[in-house]
């Protein structure tokens, strides 16, 4: 599991780290809203915890920006804020768990592992960019008022860069994604089925939806927010 810790208090910060790598998870640290936000364009994450008293923008800020931007990633506030007012506020802010520090890392793991677990179960039905939109049960994809074929792998692929819409991709998180491997080893398949791809989504309309971001890997731009 991927997770991005979100805390400006080093201590925290290192005692979250490394708990979390000891039971196998791949982390990933920011220390201020401005470096959390930049990590969510060029990366994708399982489950987000995000402290509210952050320098510069605020935890709570942080999670707005998100969930405008359409980035469903599940999040756990950490705060010393205890009163019932604050939970209101960071839960109704787009929160999916809330925890007042001190806590013990027991409970930490195990809410962050429900976090994890309702993501996996939760599939929208239906996924939308620009004029394009994508129905995760009857298995259409329509753009503008043309019905578009896909074949399986093109199918998980588009429905993969709907769901982290506006997000940098690499090949490698890609592959590990819609292919299901786990090997860490990049390989071409990627920009094969991206081209396949390009040419049933992108080619026939004027707007290409699918960016190649030098150095990095891909995006679906759905114009959402500004070029990175």
């Amino acid at each position: 599991m991927k997770i991005l810790i979100v805390e400006d208090q080093k201590k925290v910060a290192g005692f979250l780290k490394k708990g979390l790598q000891e039971e196998g998870w791949d982390v990933t640290a920011a220390a201020r809203g401005e470096q959390a936000l930049h990590l969510l364009n060029t990366e994708t994450f399982d489950v987000i915890t995000l402290d509210i008293l952050l320098p510069g923008i605020d935890g709570l800020e942080v999670l707005r920006l998100m969930r405008e931007q359409g980035d469903d990633t599940p999040v756990l506030l950490l705060t010393a804020r205890d009163a019932v007012p604050d939970r209101v506020t960071g839960l109704k802010s787009g929160a999916d768990d809330y925890l007042v520090k001190p806590f013990a890392f027991e409970e930490l793991l195990a809410r962050l592992q429900a976090l994890t677990r309702r993501k996996k179960i939760y599939h929208p039905q239906i996924l939308k960019a620009a004029d394009l939109t994508l129905n995760s049960e009857n298995h259409t994809v329509i753009r503008g008022s043309r019905e578009i074929i896909l074949s399986p792998i093109e199918f998980r692929l588009l429905e993969f860069f709907l769901q982290n819409r506006n997000h940098v991709l690499s090949r490698l998180t890609i592959e590990e994604a819609v292919w299901d491997t786990d090997d860490g080893q990049e390989s071409n398949v990627v920009d094969v089925y991206v081209n396949h791809l390009r040419k049933k989504i992108d080619h026939p309309f004027k707007r290409p939806l699918i960016k190649t971001v030098r150095g990095f890997g891909y995006k679906l731009d759905a114009g959402e927010d500004n070029e990175i």
